[in-house]
């Protein structure tokens, strides 16, 4: 019985620890941020903020004209639909009307590159983005004024994109509560803990992406090859030689800092939750010839 005892034992510490400086790492982060200056739109170049919609999402009145809010003089504005008979196209267009000096544009347009709806949809929007730096963000994220700010905050030389995993907010009903749980504690923390390890990955909450990086890598129609576009975008954005992770694309050379948090509200797996992104964090990039299978 000892060996048992002290094996479960072994286990229990272990685990134990680990969780605590996971903990810790999301302090620090956060406690590093909120010590920080905001960064001025100023010192950032104009971007093109493309959002792919699909349906009406909860809360979307809210997270659609936070589009609109954006303290950043220059941002581009572009809408994604597949069909002009989505049921997000009247909404978006009454937004547009509200806002006139947005200059926003609904792009309509379903062609297919893969079998992945969204990376199609937000295809004619990458294609027709004016700007060289490209913000990626689903139509259930809730932008604070200074989201593209915090973004750029977090890109380094050696960045190839910035993601800012979601943290849920507003749940409606039991299995909401327990998502936001699960985003907010276990997932947000393990995320912090990867990135100060190195563990490069994205998720396509939002996205930053600098045109000539993806470019470099075959374009957008490159995330085709892989069934989730988040997943194969690390495989893309780490410089050549750097070494490469497992099937989902995680990269072993290091990555950027995490930056302040940003906020957003949305479906969360469509159980009434509503999605906060938590704090951006960058992945180096990588050539295809430096890519791993």
């Amino acid at each position: 019985m000892t060996a048992p005892i002290l094996a479960a034992a072994t286990f229990c510490i272990a685990a134990t620890a680990i969780h605590v400086a996971s903990i810790v790492v999301a302090i620090l982060r956060f406690r590093g941020s909120a010590l920080g200056e905001a960064p001025s739109a100023r010192k950032f170049p104009p971007v093109s903020l493309v959002r792919p919609l699909c349906g009406i999402d909860n809360y979307a009145a809210d997270t659609l004209r936070s589009t609109f809010d954006l303290d950043y003089p220059r941002c581009e504005i572009l809408f994604c639909v597949a069909s002009a008979k989505d049921p997000a196209v009247p909404l978006v267009e009454a937004l547009m009307a509200q806002h006139p000096e947005a200059g926003a544009k609904l792009l309509v347009g379903d062609e297919r590159v893969s079998s992945n709806p969204k990376l199609n949809n937000v295809l004619k929007g990458w294609r027709a983005a004016r700007h060289d730096w490209i913000v990626i963000a689903d139509s259930n994220v809730l932008m604070p004024r200074d989201y593209i700010d915090r973004l750029f905050a977090s890109w380094r030389a050696d960045t190839g994109l910035v993601a800012s995993p979601p943290i849920g907010c507003r749940p409606q009903g039991l299995w909401a509560e327990l998502e936001c749980a699960f985003l907010n504690t276990y997932q947000a923390r393990w995320q912090y803990l990867a990135d100060a390890l190195g563990f490069g990955f994205a998720q396509g909450k939002t996205m930053l992406w600098r045109r000539a990086d993806l470019e470099r890598a075959g374009g957008i129609a490159a995330l085709a090859r892989e069934v989730a576009e988040d997943a194969a975008r690390p495989r893309w954005c780490a410089p050549p030689g750097s070494r490469c992770g497992s099937s989902t694309g995680r990269s072993r050379s290091r990555s950027a800092t995490v930056a302040p948090p940003t906020y957003g509200a949305g479906n969360c797996a469509g159980r009434g939750c509503a999605a906060r992104a938590s704090s951006p964090i960058s992945s180096p990039r990588r050539s295809p010839a430096a890519c791993c299978r």
